[in-house]
């Protein structure tokens, strides 16, 4: 009521200033009663400005909201007919007003929906933020698996959750794959799969990977508990047709209850011969990681060898025997060579092989330098959305060679003193040096900082093959696409700012035509979801698969928010009236103006 506290202060003012006091103790009632009117219509006026309430604030009523994803039916409908039950509770409590009833999922919508749950999501942000706009408190119906966990914190006050946790059943699920996005047909590669138990643990099982449905490997897979995650590892062959294949991971475990989560895809593409020879003569997580982004972001078929002691080498992922004169014969005939710790190992590194060159020297760095610009350079351009100030330091080797141009650029400590990272050759071939260890924390750290790590050596890679190996104009970014995720774009070539791509489901008579944007300095773009299925992506340069998977909602997991949660956040609207949406205050303004008018006139008073 400070409102009308201070309109009522502002009218008194005001007739006491137009007034005065000595022309009401002499003028009469005709004065008293004109100036009585001035103060109510300044006080109306006053009001009216500041939009006073008309009465108490009463208690909003609460808005009830069921979650409708596929997790609520993960079970045998229990859960799903338990929500029900308390959803029609709410309703008799409330009145049964229909109006404050919603559903969410991968949306908001109004109105209680009887059918079976089958959105793909569990985001409560939408409903939080519609609630708070309108000033009510919520009833959330949920099993507690939100994807967006931390909008239970927003939620307006007198909110309540409740949490209807499923029955505890046998479940085994995969949850994602490790392996690279593109290889050489024939290699054999470490397969990383990661599986999760559910409510009531996982008896043994076993776990297959098949490659275009044709069995590859099989492994053990041990009990698990309840809610536990595995990551098992597996060597696989991978031999096949060039092209974009299917890589499949199953389980199979006694009293599995959901058959949803048992088998996970992701596209690989085979080469008939490597793109790149990656060489390591000192193996650490910089090459580690280096060649991931080769195989798995830039997806350039390639191939690796490293020094494990004095002339024994090991193919990567098999880690198979490798002869030194194999390593060099490779390393000879590679399209684009990459050299990692010692350059020298073979020679002169520039006549180890004919072709484009990395040399990754990290004997006789020193200090700690951070990373602090990239100056303009070929590699410019894929740098520059690279936030430096977040990126852990380095160490740079003392003597670096001077190139054509300078990629990156890191300072000693926080002074001025300034070195090379990253410099590079044109004549008489392409030839790119990066002095520095250490850059492994950047990808380890993940974050801003992983992706300066693969927008570094990403640079570097595309710049020495002169193009991206990869002639696609746009392939998908994520190596697991599950339904109700938004599908990201990687662009194929530094010059395609307008990609268009067709998208046709296995089946489906015709396919949906999709329009990419990569504004400047962007490389990766986002289009809407895609129901669970595999889709032919066809664009400029070529094809490639896309497996979408079943909803995440149909991994086991443990809820992400608490039953009766209390939040300590206030509501956003008044739920009391309020003298602007009063028609009649307006009308009575003017009618006090024109009394006051007539008993100034009568007074002789303007």
């Amino acid at each position: 009521m400070s409102a009308w506290l201070l309109a009522v202060v502002a009218g008194v003012v005001v007739a006491l200033t137009q007034y005065g006091l000595r022309e009401l103790r002499t003028g009469g009632a005709f004065t008293v009663v004109a100036a009585l009117l001035r103060a109510a219509v300044v006080s109306l006026v006053v009001a009216l400005l500041l939009d006073a309430p008309l009465g108490f604030a009463a208690p909003a009523s609460a808005w009830v909201a069921l979650d409708v994803s596929s997790s609520m039916v993960r079970d045998d409908s229990t859960t799903w007919r338990a929500a029900r039950d308390s959803l029609t509770r709410a309703q008799r409590a409330g009145g049964g007003a229909a109006e404050s009833v919603f559903v969410f999922g991968d949306s908001i919508r109004r109105g209680s929906d009887a059918g079976t749950p089958s959105d793909p999501t569990t985001r409560l942000r939408p409903v939080v933020e519609r609630a708070l706009g309108a000033g009510h408190p919520l009833l959330i119906i949920t099993d507690g698996e939100i994807d967006d966990p931390d909008a239970a914190a927003s939620l307006p006050a007198g909110s309540r959750l409740v949490v209807l946790k499923h029955p505890p059943r046998r479940d085994l699920g995969v949850v994602s794959i490790d392996a690279p996005r593109a290889l050489v047909s024939g290699d054999t590669v470490e397969v990383r799969v990661t599986l999760a138990a559910g409510g009531g643990g996982a008896a043994p099982g076993s776990l297959s990977l098949t490659l275009n449905d044709r069995p590859i490997a099989t492994a053990p897979v041990d009990s698990m508990a309840p809610f536990a995650e595995r990551t098992v590892s597996v060597k696989a062959r991978l031999q096949g047709a060039s092209g974009s294949t299917l890589l499949k991971a199953a389980v199979s475990s006694p009293g599995d209850s959901n058959a949803h989560d048992d088998t996970l895809s992701v596209a690989v593409d085979l080469s008939r011969a490597a793109s790149a020879v990656f060489v390591s003569t000192s193996p650490d997580f910089d090459a580690r990681y280096a060649l991931s982004v080769l195989r798995g972001s830039l997806g350039i078929p390639s191939r690796g060898f490293f020094r494990v002691a004095p002339g024994e080498w090991r193919a990567d992922g098999s880690l198979a025997p490798a002869s030194e004169a194999d390593v060099r014969q490779a390393l000879h005939d590679a399209p684009v060579a990459i050299i990692h710790g010692d350059t020298a190992i073979f020679g002169p590194p520039r006549a180890a092989t004919a072709g484009p060159l990395a040399l990754l020297v990290t004997t006789g760095t020193e200090g700690e330098w951070y990373p602090s610009a990239a100056p303009l350079s070929p590699l410019a351009p894929s740098l520059s959305g690279v936030v430096w100030d977040s990126l852990p330091p380095v160490g740079l080797s003392p003597n670096v060679p001077k190139g054509s141009w300078v990629g990156v650029e890191a300072r000693r400590g926080r002074g001025d003193e300034r070195r090379p990272v990253v410099v590079g050759m044109e004549e008489p071939r392409r030839v790119a040096v990066i002095a520095a260890s250490g850059l492994w924390r950047w990808k380890f750290r993940g974050g801003v900082s992983g992706d300066a790590f693969t927008a570094v050596w990403g640079s570097v890679f595309d710049w020495l093959a002169a193009e991206r190996a990869d002639h696609r104009a746009a392939v998908p970014d994520e190596r697991v696409v599950r339904a109700g995720d938004p599908v990201r774009w990687r662009r194929g070539s530094a010059a395609d700012s307008l990609v268009t791509v067709v998208v046709q489901q296995h089946g489906a008579p015709r396919g949906d035509t999709l329009t990419l944007r990569f504004p400047p300095g962007v490389s990766v773009t986002q289009t809407p979801p895609l129901a669970a299925g595999v889709y032919d992506v066809t664009t400029r340069g070529g094809s490639v698969l896309l497996p979408v998977n079943p909803s995440r909602e149909w991994l086991p997991r443990s809820p992400t928010v608490k039953a009766g949660e209390q939040t300590r956040s206030t509501l956003s609207a008044d739920a009391a009236p309020r003298i602007r949406g009063a028609g009649w205050a307006y009308a009575l303004a003017i009618l006090l103006v024109c009394v006051e008018w007539v008993l100034r006139r009568r007074r002789g008073m303007r």
